[in-house]
């Protein structure tokens, strides 16, 4: 692996999937990975996930349009890192998703206020 600044992603992880059903959330990720120095994907459904052969993913998990904690238990199934994004007073959520295999569930605050670094460290993990 190689060095990296703090917020940027080496080499080795150059793509994120990022599953969120929401325009403006899904928009904040893509950036916030873009920051982090790698390149995002964006999709909206579990369809669309299957389908991305993702090798780092993030899931919105509270989207209307699909189950996050299963997201997040399909991404892993798959091989992929992944992490989420989640309301920081949903612990019951937080922990489903952890238990389903996300490495860390976010809070919309913390991703918002520093998602490039978040991202970049967990990325460069």
């Amino acid at each position: 692996m190689t060095d990296a600044p703090p917020n940027r992603v080496p080499v080795a992880v150059r793509s994120v999937t990022i599953l969120a059903d929401d325009l403006i959330w899904s928009t904040r990720l893509a950036d916030a990975v873009r920051a982090a120095g790698a390149q995002p994907k964006v999709v909206r459904s579990l369809d669309g996930l299957a389908g991305s052969s993702a090798e780092a993913v993030i899931v919105d998990l509270t989207a209307r349009a699909y189950d996050g904690v299963a997201a997040v238990g399909l991404a892993k199934a798959a091989g992929a890192r992944v992490v989420a994004v989640g309301q920081h007073d949903d612990a019951a959520l937080r922990k489903a998703a952890l238990d389903a295999g996300a490495a860390r569930v976010y809070t919309y605050r913390a991703l918002f206020e520093d998602g490039p670094r978040l991202l970049g460290r967990w990325l460069g993990a």
